[in-house]
């Protein structure tokens, strides 16, 4: 399967009003779907006027999730949060995720939309060596999903949750860039001659 990454759209706040309402999707979420909330929750990102990206995600071009990418500097709350209970690299971006519908969801959908999403922020974020992400305890499919794309548990502590029932309990996940690959070609020497 290919996955590809578009800005979100106004044209899309419908589909994504749909899958905010779904039960997989508003537990962890917990956003309202009114037209106003969307509008004001996504609209300058769909502007361009947001520092951080609202992403559609499509699998062999078919929408299957959002993604929300964004450098953890230009968040400064959230930056403080994260820098509570771990390193923060100065062009660390973060990420957000979901998947549309339900019936995509325990199927490795999760896991390959962030492994792509990864890949992309490389190619196109060169000064990003790190992606930092939390994740609430409690929301087990989420925090495999990352380890199964490559990240590493770093940290865990309070953090505040995106819905107030859940426990301020995060588990903090970080991914680097991988380091380009060294020569290990001898270097060819030179002399005198003289042996």
């Amino acid at each position: 399967m290919a996955y590809t990454f578009r800005r979100l759209t106004r044209a899309d706040f419908p589909l994504l009003a749909d899958w905010l309402a779904n039960p997989h999707v508003a537990r962890w979420w917990n956003h309202e779907t009114t037209p106003e909330a969307l509008e004001r929750d996504f609209g300058t990102a769909a502007d361009g006027g947001e520092p951080s990206e609202d992403l559609l995600v499509l699998q062999d071009g078919k929408p299957i999730g959002l993604v929300q990418r964004s450098k953890l500097a230009d968040y400064p709350e959230y930056l403080t949060e994260f820098q509570a209970l771990t390193e923060v690299p100065a062009e660390a971006a973060t990420i957000d995720y979901l998947i549309g519908e339900s019936a995509d969801t325990n199927r490795g959908v999760g896991t390959a939309m962030i492994a792509a999403l990864v890949a992309e922020t490389w190619t196109n974020y060169r000064d990003t060596d790190a992606i930092i992400v939390a994740v609430v305890a409690g929301n087990r499919p989420s925090w495999r999903a990352l380890e199964r794309a490559g990240f590493h548990r770093v940290a865990e502590g309070p953090m505040e949750p995106d819905n107030p029932i859940d426990d301020p309990l995060h588990y903090v996940y970080r991914i680097d860039r991988p380091q380009r690959a060294r020569s290990t070609r001898p270097s060819s020497q030179t002399g005198s001659g003289d042996s």
